[in-house]
């Protein structure tokens, strides 16, 4: 038996309703794709980014600066707000992972002179969430906080796809397999496939400059408290560095951070 709150359809919503869902899954969409722009982002890019008309965008994006959701730049784009910041804040005082992440971060670019990454899964995509830049002078700037890259595409992703159970796997590839399609052939099953079996072979993941060329990247997974395959160490760094020989090291260094990590997030502790 159901009451009139269970199992409501969208077609006995009242138009209040639908359009009260649409503004907040548009306003969700803006924030993610001013977030995911590196420094910040136009009006007529987020537009693009979102599949929002300029003006609509414009019009959101207004409404959300005097919020304190956005900011306007001095040359005109927009930013990320302050008022974010402080809900950012306290919301990280639920979510522990990026604080205790951050040591990790330091030994591993300590460690092996690249730039460390700490990514997070949430549904069908990849977001880092923070880096530490190694001591080597020529770095890859493929990885950016804020960046979002369906599971698969990056070796963040590729590792999380690799500690998945068979089934889990299956359908993250079936639900993220237009996206990935649409960033290029080299991101289809049968190439993540194979990059998914190193995973199962050598714990690590390996992306051989698939995003960007001559970028290349490592990682391994990172498990939450319930077990879960939910984060991602990596290193990024351009291809010499990452030739066959120093991979061992390197992927030792990741597994190590990660196991370190995982435990960290099991049991509360900083990692020693």
């Amino acid at each position: 038996m159901t009451t009139p709150d269970s199992n409501t359809s969208s077609h006995s919503r009242s138009p209040h309703t639908q359009r009260g869902t649409q503004v907040v899954a548009r306003v969700a969409a803006i924030l993610q794709a001013v977030a995911a722009s590196e420094t910040a982002g136009s009006t007529a890019a987020i537009a693009l980014h979102t599949g929002l008309t300029r003006p609509t965008t414009h019009r959101l994006l207004t409404a959300l600066a005097d919020e304190g959701l956005v900011d306007r730049t001095e040359n005109g784009n927009w930013a990320l707000g302050p008022e974010l910041h402080i809900l950012g804040t306290v919301a990280a005082q639920r979510y522990p992972a990026q604080e205790l992440a951050t040591p990790c971060l330091q030994r591993l670019a300590e460690a092996t002179g690249e730039s460390a990454f700490f990514s997070a899964r949430r549904g069908n995509e990849v977001i880092c969430l923070a880096r530490v830049e190694g001591s080597f002078p020529v770095r890859s700037h493929v990885l950016y906080e804020g960046l979002r890259l369906p599971l698969g595409v990056a070796s963040a992703g590729i590792a999380i796809l690799g500690q998945l159970p068979p089934d889990q796997l299956e359908t993250a590839l079936a639900d993220t397999r237009d996206e990935r399609q649409r960033l290029g052939s080299q991101h289809g099953d049968a190439h993540v496939r194979k990059l998914v079996a190193r995973v199962r072979d050598h714990g690590w993941s390996l992306n051989p400059g698939r995003i960007v060329e001559g970028s290349w990247g490592m990682a391994a997974a990172v498990f939450d408290a319930s077990g879960q395959p939910r984060y991602a160490l990596s290193l990024t760094g351009i291809e010499s560095r990452f030739r066959a020989e120093r991979r061992p090291q390197l992927g030792a260094a990741l597994l190590d951070q990660a196991h370190k990590l995982s435990t960290a997030l099991r049991t509360g502790a900083p990692s020693a």
